[in-house]
């Protein structure tokens, strides 16, 4: 019970102290906290179009976050999920607008086989550095996301750009690869439901299957881990395809659900709010869901408030940018305990 309330006070501390925060900011600037705030709870949840909208910003976050759960909960620090997402998408695209429109409905699944297996991929490679060299996985994710923003962007604006468009846009997709909306006119799509989907599956993995088992020995004590014959490099690199898989799953929601085109932009950071959402729930499935809604009502009722207020959206970075603080502070945590597990004596 005990550990119950601590774990709760874990997650709902740097909540209240984001808002506090914030509280303050709209006292200084001559605002009242209450009724901005409220008015923010009203744009996000306040009717049926509103919370389809809060649901809908949510939907990337929901793949995002599960990918990084996947890896944190394994004592993997993969920050690279950003760059699977952006990858998995383009290959998405590339396949709802390249192939035949003639294919039907047939090209969403085509779609999202070719984004799980680029996705895959791309965290492969650091999961085999971490593996067998022992490469900083922290350091090699990071420098992936560049290069995954090189490549994307050279494709963009090159042999994948749209002839009907200035620059920085693929074609539009084929109307068959199209996501179903979920409730029109709001923009929540199918996505939504695969995203719950991959949150059941993790749930079932971690709880029900043997990797998932070495996983989390794995993430606990890689030293036990190996004396009771776990093969930590052959979970460090499974784990990592998983992710990638995920977020290749998340490229594909977004880019078939929502965007229907690639462009530079596809992922305003989503990789890394799936981050601080995963960290924050301590990697729980039931967590992962209500944080990416909570940051999904921030950033849908930060993009209306500001039509109703003198808010800027700025506010609403003060609050994500306050929460990922306690992110990087538990992160900080786990990577300290990790390596007093692998080199005690």
């Amino acid at each position: 019970m005990v550990n119950v309330l601590v774990r709760s006070l874990d997650i709902v501390l740097p909540l209240l102290v984001a808002f506090s925060i914030a509280a303050i900011v709209l006292l200084t600037i001559g605002e009242n906290p209450v009724e901005i705030l409220t008015l923010m709870a009203t744009e996000a949840f306040g009717n049926v179009r509103r919370f389809a909208a809060t649901l809908s910003a949510s939907t990337p976050l929901l793949f995002t976050a599960v990918a990084t759960a996947i890896c944190f909960r394994s004592g993997v620090f993969n920050v690279g999920v950003d760059g699977a997402f952006v990858l998995g998408g383009l290959a998405a695209i590339f396949i709802a607008f390249k192939l035949p429109a003639s294919l039907g409905a047939g090209l969403i699944p085509l779609a999202f086989i070719a984004a799980a297996v680029t996705g895959g991929f791309w965290l492969w490679l650091p999961g085999v550095l971490l593996a067998k060299y022992e490469a900083d996985e922290v350091v090699s994710t990071l420098m992936l996301n560049f290069i995954a923003a090189g490549i994307s962007g050279y494709l963009v604006n090159g042999p994948l750009l749209s002839p009907q468009s200035g620059n920085n846009v693929t074609p539009l997709i084929h109307e068959t690869a199209e996501l179903e909306r979920l409730m029109p006119p709001s923009t929540l799509h199918a996505g939504f439901i695969i995203g719950l989907l991959c949150i059941i599956a993790y749930w079932i993995w971690c709880r029900n299957t043997p990797s998932g088992f070495e996983g989390a020995v794995v993430g606990q004590n890689p030293r036990f881990a190996r004396a009771v014959g776990i093969s930590v490099p052959a979970i460090i690199i499974l784990v990592m395809v998983f992710s990638g898989v995920i977020a290749g799953f998340g490229g594909a929601s977004h880019g078939l659900g929502q965007m229907h085109r690639f462009s530079d932009g596809f992922s305003p950071g989503y990789g890394f709010t799936g981050m601080a959402v995963a960290l924050l729930a301590r990697n729980h499935p039931i967590g992962i869901l209500f944080g990416a809604v909570l940051f999904g009502a921030l950033a849908s009722a930060g993009t209306t408030i500001q039509l109703f207020s003198n808010i800027p959206l700025d506010l609403v970075n003060i609050i994500q940018g306050t929460v990922m603080i306690f992110a990087v502070i538990e992160a900080a945590r786990l990577m300290k305990n990790r390596r007093r597990q692998t080199h005690a004596v």
